[in-house]
């Protein structure tokens, strides 16, 4: 039977009725930005602009104002290929989560699921790239038999997300605004990778992108297009112009609020309004109420500073919990506003044992448990939430957030007391005896030095120094080391690295229909077991099968969760990888729901007070509308 679902199982069958109703016969003024264009002829109106059925954005029911057009946002970042962020903060979605983390349509109108293995994708009647070019199925169908099934653009074939114990969907297209996925068993994945802060893409514009595709394009147009681009071939000349998650190509359509106008390399991104963009007010004003957002690139060390002296409008990246006392002051003189969210990592910091270092006396033991366990034991908390975040942090192992239906309270307390006592007498069944020093021998009879590798700020580096001091007294010497997060990377799966810092759990706001991928091996980058990892990651073809019994318990469950077909079963199966991860330390977290702070100018307008700044499912602002924040007088 087809049932209508905006999400998954049982619970996603509510209409988006929070988000999306009737729009009004009735369109309001033209943006200004672009209303010389409508009145010259280049633009249509905004009734032949918008979809038939535009996704109605209701302002008040998100306890926000309606607003008005004008002004240019200003936002800084460190790096050019931040640029993505751009990507992430707008949160145009196929599906998208909203605040209580459901799944609704966005750019679809609508999707029906079959068995959780059949899925039926409408889109918009009359919806438009953001050059005017119709958007319609074919715009999948481009993607998916010429970019994802060419073996030339795509080397090793659809992403994961597309496949379910090797099968690829069968792909339909129904009519011009519909399409459809089926596979032969349940994909729980399919849905929210489309949702996700770096989606699933499973469209481009055909229109555009068929000038430089060799089964479509003039073949001397096209080689001529690569000499001047000065590209290796067709293949990396469609490969780079075709970025929609990273969006340097000014001249590819987008379905973005906002389109990037500035090819790189820049030292300013110019963002403008996307004159097709599919949303509206409750009042009938086209999203976004903001003409202009520039990104400007600064060095990632003057961004705390510039923000608090007004050169930021919309700020929270490249800003640290210790910035918030000199932004608080900075709001006495200048048109900034300071906030406090939440992160939501499970931690704000993690240690990260490699259990597949090559280091072969460290490798044995790191996956002694006992070890993990200890080294969890020996970190004191408290100490560190006092001294970096006030007390207003909580001391946790790396497991998810109170927010997440998942949460266990006896899972964030797993092995996250202070308790030398306890370490002490682990490391000693473990055999790694005291020697003269005081100090601990590996059983075979080096000193027990632990080089752990960062790739963060001086924040960083400063809790390890406490760090340092909490293993020292149970009998381990650490030394930390800075790196780039690239290089770091890089030293993983070559097995240099012994133990590295990231951030925790990225899903703290997990909930049973997000992948409980962290959990288990599934990627080389996973600095506890990238060689386990590169094993999925590549279908089998480089790796190593994990050779201990929670790790293999570990990925059967997630294969288990990749071919689930209901709310209980992903419930159980999350929960029964996240008692393995908190029993098991596979990541020793330290404190998490650390305070972020957010700036914003003055007079910007339904930036919310409170929020919870993450990668996934929120997107950082992501699902908080960034396209419905406006400034107060035009300013």
């Amino acid at each position: 039977m087809t049932r209508l679902r905006h999400h998954f199982p049982l619970r996603f069958l509510a209409v988006f009725t929070w988000l999306a109703f009737s729009v009004s016969a009735v369109f309001a003024a033209e943006p200004p930005d672009i209303s010389a264009a409508v009145e010259k002829g280049d633009l249509p109106t905004m009734d032949q602009r918008l979809p038939a059925n535009p996704r109605v954005i209701d302002t008040s029911s998100l306890g926000r104002s309606p607003g008005s057009y004008g002004g240019v946002l200003d936002i800084l970042m460190s790096n050019p290929k931040d640029i993505r962020m751009m990507t992430v903060y707008s949160y145009a979605r196929l599906v998208a989560f909203d605040r209580d983390y459901t799944l609704v349509p966005d750019i679809l109108e609508d999707f029906t699921v079959e068995d959780d293995r059949i899925f039926t994708l409408t889109l918009r009647e009359g919806h438009k790239w953001s050059d005017g070019a119709p958007f319609t199925a074919e715009d999948f169908r481009y993607y998916w038999e010429d970019v994802a099934l060419n073996e030339e653009l795509s080397r090793g074939g659809p992403g994961q997300e597309m496949v379910v114990d090797g099968e690829l969907p069968k792909f339909e297209v129904i009519d011009e605004r519909t399409v459809r996925y089926s596979w032969s068993k349940p994909n729980p994945l399919f849905l929210p990778s489309l949702a996700g802060a770096s989606p699933n893409y499973i469209f481009l514009p055909a229109h555009y992108m068929r000038q430089f595709h060799k089964k479509y394009a003039d073949p001397a147009q096209l080689e001529k297009e690569v000499k001047q681009r000065d590209m290796r071939d067709w293949v990396a000349l469609h490969t780079v112009l075709a970025r929609q998650y990273r969006p340097e190509n000014p001249d590819l359509p987008t379905l973005e609020p906002w389109a990037n106008t500035t090819p790189p390399p820049a030292e300013q991104f110019v963002f403008k309004r996307n004159p097709f963009f599919h949303r509206v007010d409750q009042n009938g004003m086209q999203l976004p109420y903001i003409g202009t957002v520039n990104m400007r690139i600064s060095s990632e060390d003057l961004i705390a500073a510039k923000t608090g002296s007004g050169d930021s409008d919309l700020q929270a990246r490249y800003l640290r919990f210790d910035d918030y006392t000199f932004l608080k002051n900075a709001e006495k003189t200048h048109p900034i506003r300071v906030a406090l969210w939440k992160e939501g990592t499970g931690s704000r910091l993690a240690l990260i044992p490699n259990l597949n270092t090559s280091d072969e006396g460290w490798r044995k033991v790191l996956q002694d448990p006992r070890v993990r366990r200890a080294l969890s034991l020996a970190i004191n908390r408290a100490e560190i939430n006092q001294q970096f975040f006030f007390g207003l942090a909580k001391e946790s192992a790396d497991t998810v957030l109170p927010e997440s239906p998942l949460y266990r309270p006896e899972l964030s307390a797993a092995y996250a007391s202070h308790d030398p006592e306890k370490a002490n007498a682990l490391l000693d069944e473990a055999g790694l005896k005291r020697g003269p020093d005081g100090m601990r021998r590996l059983p075979d009879g080096r000193p027990a030095e632990i080089i752990v590798e960062y790739s963060g700020g001086g924040e960083d580096s400063d809790i390890l120094e406490l760090i340092q001091d909490h293993w020292r007294d149970v009998g381990i010497k650490l030394y930390q080391r800075g790196i780039s997060r690239d290089n770091l990377r890089r030293r993983f799966l070559s097995g240099e690295t012994v133990m590295s810092v990231w951030n925790g759990l990225t899903v703290g706001l997990a909930t049973p229909d997000l992948s409980p991928e962290e959990l288990a091996p599934v990627s080389s980058v996973q600095g506890q077991w990238p060689i386990w990892g590169q094993l999925t990651e590549t279908m089998g073809q480089a790796g190593e099968e994990p050779d201990l019994p929670e790790v293999k318990k570990l990925m059967d469950l997630y294969k288990a969760w990749r071919t689930s077909a209901s709310d209980e079963e992903r419930t159980r199966i999350w929960s029964e990888m996240l008692a393995i991860h908190a029993d098991q330390i596979f990541t020793i977290g330290t404190v998490n729901e650390v305070m972020q702070p957010v700036v914003r100018h003055a007079k910007l307008q339904n930036v919310p007070e409170s929020g919870i700044y993450t990668f996934l499912p929120t997107a950082y602002f992501g699902i908080y509308s960034m396209d419905t924040f406006w400034f107060a007088q035009g300013e």
